[in-house]
């Protein structure tokens, strides 16, 4: 059973009956009160009516689609972690599914631990990435200090801001996955609601963050045009 999780309430809105029940005997396993139901009206009703930590929402979904039902939610109920299931390598869903509103997603078939991860970290509510309190790391050619705030690639040594250590961490946790502005507003500026947020401050501090590290080669953080950056271990 998971730290912490206790007994939050989280909504499954799946029409697959099997992964559905799946999905629930998951999380009642890791102490979670799970509810599924099956579709798009019923997910969106009870998401407004009943108070969930967590909506667990498929996309693709009869009638209402998860699409609506994911921006109607977000409209009512702007703080509400929103965890989107798609399906493998549909990166036009991901991108869509962020623009509607979604803070993460799984994609199917996914590992139960991936998903346990994923439900864990949208209910782990302070959200901000502490890089100070992490031990040291890779990214691309550059180890990474932490607790000296600094990378070092060879000879050459840089100096990092707890702002640029907590942005190089998040993309290490979240390697070869979207990382959606929304979610580095809330995770590292700390932000409760990133998504009434317009401003070019991500855009910037990534802009600047490059310039650091790529050491003129390719950049290792790649732009995901509409919804965010991608790092890939690796590259660069």
């Amino acid at each position: 059973m998971s730290d912490g999780a206790e007994k939050r309430r989280i909504l499954v809105v799946e029409d697959e009956e099997t992964i559905r029940r799946g999905l629930c005997d998951v999380l009642a396993y890791q102490g979670y009160a799970p509810n599924g139901v099956e579709t798009g009206e019923d997910g969106l009703r009870e998401a407004l009516a009943n108070g969930y930590d967590l909506v667990v929402l498929d996309l693709m979904l009869p009638g209402m689609n998860g699409f609506d039902v994911c921006e109607a939610v977000r409209a009512a109920l702007p703080d509400q972690p929103i965890l989107m299931l798609t399906a493998r390598g549909s990166e036009e869903d991901v991108l869509a599914g962020f623009a509607r509103g979604a803070d993460d997603y799984v994609t199917k078939p996914f590992s139960v631990s991936e998903l346990v991860a994923r439900v864990q970290a949208l209910l782990r509510r302070s959200g901000r990435v502490r890089a100070e309190d992490q031990p040291a790391f890779e990214f691309g050619r550059w180890k990474v200090e932490p607790a000296s705030g600094r990378a070092r690639c060879g000879d050459a040594s840089l100096e990092l801001s707890p702002r640029e250590l907590a942005i190089l961490a998040l993309f290490v946790r979240e390697s070869g996955r979207i990382v959606s502005r929304r979610m580095l507003l809330h995770e590292v500026w700390g932000f409760s609601n990133p998504e009434k947020i317009e401003t070019r401050t991500v855009d910037m501090q990534i802009g600047k963050l490059r310039r650091k590290i790529d050491l003129g080669e390719a950049s290792a953080i790649e732009t995901i045009r509409g919804a965010g950056y991608r790092y890939t271990a690796g590259r660069g």
